[in-house]
């Protein structure tokens, strides 16, 4: 094939790579597609029929950022405190995050949209690790070593427990949802 700065769509091994065989084996979102998969990336490019979906992100992003920006003029801070709208974001954005994916992968059957728009978008805007990690650098600034160990971890391990809560809860209420828990 001659090099001419360009690659044909057709010479484009079909074979994923070693490291990508069985992957039709492992679960994946129910609205994950063919066209999502990294061969049809290199096929059609990264936007080409998926102009709606970035649409989708965009607006769910602005939703979740002006609900951060919000919260965060509620529970304002100074400099050198713990930025308390930041955990606050994370810790309820992950729990969020758990019960969406359960709903996603366990219960609403396959949409294009919901998933992008509102764990990719919404709470993909809501959450914040940038803002985390600025606020984390100017508790370092201000020489606050317990505030900066207290903020690391409430939203690390935080985020983590809030996550796997928000699954839990979101299979309990399938659960009692169909009979299968009762009080």
């Amino acid at each position: 094939m001659p090099n001419n700065g360009h690659t044909d769509p057709a010479a484009i091994d079909d074979d994923p790579p070693d490291h990508r065989r069985g992957h039709d084996t492992i679960p994946t979102d129910p609205d994950v597609t063919a066209a999502d998969r990294p061969r049809a990336v290199a096929r059609e490019g990264l936007v080409r029929g998926r102009l709606d979906v970035l649409g989708v992100i965009a607006v769910g992003g602005a939703l979740g950022s002006a609900a951060r920006f919000g919260l965060a003029t509620i529970v304002p801070h100074g400099r050198t405190e713990i930025a308390w709208s930041t955990v606050i974001a994370n810790l309820t954005g992950a729990f969020l995050l758990g019960l969406l994916m359960v709903f996603v992968n366990e219960v609403w059957p396959p949409q294009r949209y919901v998933r992008p728009f509102l764990g990719v978008g919404v709470l993909g805007g809501y959450t914040t690790f940038s803002t985390y990690m600025l606020d984390a650098h100017a508790l370092v600034d201000a020489g606050r070593a317990l505030s900066l160990v207290t903020y690391l971890l409430s939203t690390l391990v935080g985020g983590l427990v809030a996550v796997w809560l928000g699954a839990a809860s979101g299979r309990l209420v399938v659960r009692r949802g169909r009979g299968g828990v009762t009080t």
